[in-house]
């Protein structure tokens, strides 16, 4: 018994040094770097850089959407007589359009960051499938990243904006899929 034990005890070391597992796991900046991060903080420098560069400030980022909705804009009409035009914005903004045999597609800013935030949320949980301390602490940093990301959506005028809801709940995804994922694969490791 004390010669198979023994034996565990030299394996494990072996390979604890050879990084596979036993406590010998490497951290990268890839590894425990939340990649959702990116996307909120390419929506967060448009946003800024726009409101603080014009002199509209948030409407120029966000637009007038909302007028919009309400049929508050000029020439509509509910519109009062102070109705003024309605904005488009930076966020709602084309960047390209496609004729397709279904009508035309059009690319917004706002769709561009969202398709931006799915393919690192894809990255997120092929890398969730780990169970080391990486995975833990990347599991860490993007529940922060989801705090961080509510409270704006919450208090931020320029981050009330569906786009950034969704990427808010993307990083909602991102902590819960990747706390499921890790638990499972931490499950199936002990089995072995």
């Amino acid at each position: 018994m004390a010669d198979t034990m023994g034996a565990g005890l030299a394996k494990g070391v072996a390979s604890g040094r050879r990084g596979q597992g036993g406590g010998g796991e490497r951290l990268s900046l890839f590894t425990i770097f939340p990649k959702l991060l990116l996307a909120v903080v390419i929506y967060a420098a448009i946003a800024m850089s726009i409101s603080v560069t014009s002199p509209n400030g948030v409407h120029s980022f966000v637009g007038t959407l909302d007028k919009f909705q309400a049929g508050q804009c000029e020439g509509m009409p509910t519109a009062g007589p102070d109705a003024g035009p309605c904005t488009v914005g930076t966020l709602n903004s084309k960047i390209f359009s496609m004729n397709l045999p279904s009508g035309t597609w059009v690319l917004t800013t706002s769709d561009l960051i969202l398709i931006f935030a799915l393919v690192m949320l894809f990255m997120e949980m092929i890398k969730a499938a780990g169970s080391g301390t990486s995975s833990l602490i990347n599991h860490g940093l993007s529940m922060l990243t989801f705090l961080i990301s509510m409270v704006l959506f919450l208090m931020v005028p320029l981050f009330a904006t569906t786009t950034f809801f969704l990427l808010t709940m993307m990083s909602l995804v991102n902590v819960l899929g990747g706390f499921t994922i890790t638990t499972i694969a931490a499950r199936r490791d002990m089995r072995v």
